[in-house]
């Protein structure tokens, strides 16, 4: 079964943060990378489990894909089947604030 995925407010923030920051040096590569993000993060939609758990929280609902040095990070919601991207957060930031 599918479950829906949604992008919380602050993915959406971050995610448009890092195409703006890529698009100062290559506006071509900033929209790509952005899709690029966006793409990796909709994987999940028929494999929740297939990110590993965010070591910070613990918890074994909030997990994060790696995409370069960015961490996807989302929650599982299994009673609704629902995904919640809840930040896209570049690795050298330290623990994702939620």
């Amino acid at each position: 079964m599918d479950y829906e995925v949604e992008f919380s407010p602050e993915s959406a923030e971050d995610l448009k943060s890092i195409v703006s920051y890529i698009a100062i040096d290559n506006p071509t590569r900033a929209e790509s990378y952005g899709n690029q993000l966006v793409d990796r993060a909709l994987e999940i939609k028929n494999m929740p489990r297939k990110g590993r758990i965010v070591p910070e929280f613990g918890n074994p609902n909030i997990r994060e894909l790696i995409e370069g040095n960015y961490r996807i990070v989302y929650r599982i919601r299994d009673a609704e089947a629902m995904i919640d991207v809840l930040r896209f957060w570049h690795a050298a930031q330290g623990t994702p604030k939620m």
